[in-house]
């Protein structure tokens, strides 16, 4: 007997089949099928053939691979009893759960005592598809491996593209062709990383980020993950993706891995840009209030480091505050005698020398510029020179001759009083002053993998923002090493990198807008001189880079020439009069002609306006500017297109290309089969396109 099951929104359909109550597998996911498809003929269509060498029936590529079905690849579920015996599951169908856009499929082993739930969910608005496993013992097992469900990965690709990074450097895509055998990847660093983020892209051939079709994943969780593509001996392909290996210390009765993300997009690799950026900012992350505009931010941190002196702090507040400034972020240095990163993590009162009357007269004159304020903490983390270390040091993470970081610890997140110590001395620093943002950082790699630890951070955050709903947090671990769905659902902003190198940022923002909406990626203007990389950079390139995303500034503000500041607050003024609409645009990644120039264009919801950012990243191969074609416009509309930024033009461009020269009105057509003529620019500039529909 064979069942069938299908999820379909307006784009896709995912089928779901299997006979004699196996596990089933996915038979069908791609553009959307008719109503009135026979999936049994779909399910037996699907199936291949067999010859010489193989088995006389191919095992299923199930959404949990079974060894017992002498599946020939990587299993979907790695597990040993109590006493360490290995055991190998045999599942049967149970149950199926059906509505319209959700799908629960639940097995049972009865001679293991186990249960095997596969959960999917389709959202019509954001196309995003959510699968997520469980698994349930009679007694407690050890697990070493579950997968959430897993998906074929289609035929006609020729190669994937994950993400890896470092510190300063994260969201690099790699291009790596398929071939028999494993692409494998796993992250053991316990957090998301920036060496390895959970992110995978499958373009079909021929796709590129405006068309054709392409199937992207994201796995939702903070503790490190592991991903498995793998092409099989009979050619079929599958992906996997799940915590890192071996993360359960201990037996338990329940398992589950965090939600999967899948989508498949018809409109190349901004399809699936769009479905993450959509779903994240409208599904996943809760705003305390959604309707007020994202504030401007200015972080002290590269301003003073941990040189805090009121009346410094109190100046450069009165300054970044005339530059456009909205919220005035307090760095590392506020607390106990944090001098340097060598002590005081976790003594979380406020240091006396440096505030003797307390934060309350910095945050009273902050509030008397009209800014609101913002804290940073470091909860998970431990210095051994620190009165909190001296009195417990059994709450650290990790062996007593472990390799430092930072020189800190991490704090053993799973035990209940760590997590009240912590909720107690934030809650006292938050009752106590008027407090609406924290930026929570996480400077170190965990000594070792342990999904407990995730788990213990994720109901401190929790709790935190149960008690303190009106309050924002930051996402920052090193910059951009804790990015995922999972610490956004607790989070409303990520700080993408610790590198404010505008030209660095300029890669990373294109590349991390395959996963991130604008609403979430803060983007700050960095120094004149960066302090992570030495380059040297206009203000201009750095103004422009920063208002690509949730805008904000990052230096010490009275280097600034009275030009520059001119410059600055400009470019912010612009983005403040544009920021509610960019807030709900879909960032589309530009496929430029000419590698040098890195181009995005940012779509209103409804498609009335964009905007055009084509940053410079190198000197080009050609003389001339190649044209840059636009995307997702309606081709027999017009369109009022104007260089914005056509004054920063330079001497060497000596032509009238007519966008120097003043708006122009083109239709959309044109925009999107010959493209933008831009004027000649240096290297590491910027130049900014509004369109606007007729």
């Amino acid at each position: 007997m064979i069942q069938s099951w299908r999820l379909d929104d307006g784009r896709q359909s995912l089928v779901l089949a299997s006979q004699k109550d196996r596990l089933a597998e996915v038979v069908y996911w791609g553009p959307r099928l008719p109503d009135d498809e026979d999936l049994t003929t779909l399910y037996r269509a699907y199936a291949i053939d067999v010859t010489g060498g193989m088995l006389d029936a191919n095992p299923e590529l199930s959404l949990c691979p079974e060894a017992t079905r002498t599946f020939p690849g990587q299993p979907g579920l790695i597990l040993r009893a109590k006493d360490g015996t290995p055991l190998l599951p045999k599942f049967c169908l149970s149950e199926a759960q059906t509505d319209t856009d959700s799908l629960i499929l639940t097995y049972e082993d009865a001679a293991n005592g186990l249960i095997y739930m596969a959960s999917f969910s389709i959202n019509g608005q954001t196309h995003m598809i959510e699968a997520q496993a469980t698994l349930e013992a009679s007694e407690p097992v050890h697990l070493h491996w579950l997968s959430a469900p897993v998906f074929p990965a289609p035929q006609m690709s020729d190669e994937m593209i994950d993400v890896a990074g470092r510190w300063c450097g994260e969201f690099q895509l790699n291009r790596t062709p398929w071939s028999a055998g494993i692409r494998y990847r796993e992250n053991r660093t316990g957090r998301t990383g920036h060496e390895h983020f959970p992110g995978l892209i499958v373009p079909c051939r021929g796709a590129t980020n405006g068309q054709g079709h392409a199937y992207a994943f994201h796995y939702g969780w903070s503790g490190g993950h592991r991903m498995v593509a793998e092409e099989l001996p009979d050619g079929r392909r599958q992906i996997q993706f799940g915590h890192a290996a071996r993360v359960e210390g201990a037996p338990q009765t329940r398992f589950q891995t965090a939600p999967l993300y899948a989508m498949f997009s018809d409109d190349g690799i901004n399809g699936c840009a769009v479905a993450f950026q959509r779903h994240l900012r409208d599904q996943i992350v809760q705003f305390p209030d959604p309707d007020r505009p994202r504030p401007v931010h200015f972080n002290c941190w590269e301003a003073v480091y941990f040189d805090h002196k009121l009346p410094q702090l109190k100046d450069i507040a009165t300054r970044v505050a005339a530059l456009g400034a909205e919220r005035f972020v307090l760095d590392d240095g506020w607390f106990g005698g944090r001098d340097d990163d060598t002590r005081a993590l976790s003594d979380w009162e406020v240091d006396p020398r440096k505030y003797p009357n307390g934060l309350k007269p910095l945050i009273d004159h902050v509030h008397d510029l009209g800014m609101t304020f913002g804290i940073w903490f470091e909860p998970e983390m431990i210095n051994p020179d620190s009165d909190i270390y001296r009195a417990h040091p059994d709450w650290a993470f990790g062996g007593e001759d472990q390799i430092l970081g930072r020189n800190q610890k991490a704090l053993n997140m799973a035990l209940p009083e760590v997590r009240a110590f912590l909720l107690d001395r934030m809650s006292k620093v938050l009752r106590d002053n008027p407090i609406d943002y924290i930026k929570w950082d996480h400077n170190r790699v965990l000594p070792m993998p342990d999904a407990a630890q995730t788990r213990g951070s994720y109901m401190l955050i929790d709790q935190l923002r149960q008690d303190f709903p009106h309050v924002e947090i930051e996402s920052c671990a090193s910059g951009g090493g804790r990015i995922d769905f999972g610490i956004l659902k607790r989070t409303h902003r990520v700080w993408l990198s610790d590198s404010n190198d505008a030209l660095e940022r300029l890669r990373m923002q294109h590349n991390a807008a395959i996963f991130l909406p604008l609403a979430v990626t803060g983007s700050h203007v960095g120094p004149r001189k960066c302090h992570t990389s030495g380059r040297v950079l206009d203000i201009r390139f750095r103004a422009w880079i920063a208002a690509q995303r949730h805008m904000g500034f990052e230096m010490d503000p009275r280097e600034l020439t009275d030009e520059e500041a001119g410059v600055l607050t400009e470019v912010t003024t612009w983005w403040k009069a544009n920021r509610d609409w960019m807030y709900r645009a879909d960032i589309l990644r530009l496929d430029s002609a000419d590698p040098a120039v890195i181009a995005e264009q940012q779509l209103a919801e409804g498609g009335d306006r964009f905007v055009v950012f084509a940053g410079k990243a190198d000197t080009s191969a050609q003389i001339a500017p190649r044209p840059l074609r636009l995307t997702r416009l309606t081709p027999d509309a017009k369109y009022r297109v104007e260089l914005i930024n056509r004054g920063d033009a330079v001497g060497l461009s000596r032509g009238d290309p007519a966008l120097k020269s003043g708006p122009l009105v083109l239709s959309g057509a044109y925009l999107m089969s010959h493209g933008l003529t831009l004027p000649w620019s240096f290297p590491e500039t910027m130049w900014v396109i509004e369109g606007t529909l007729l």
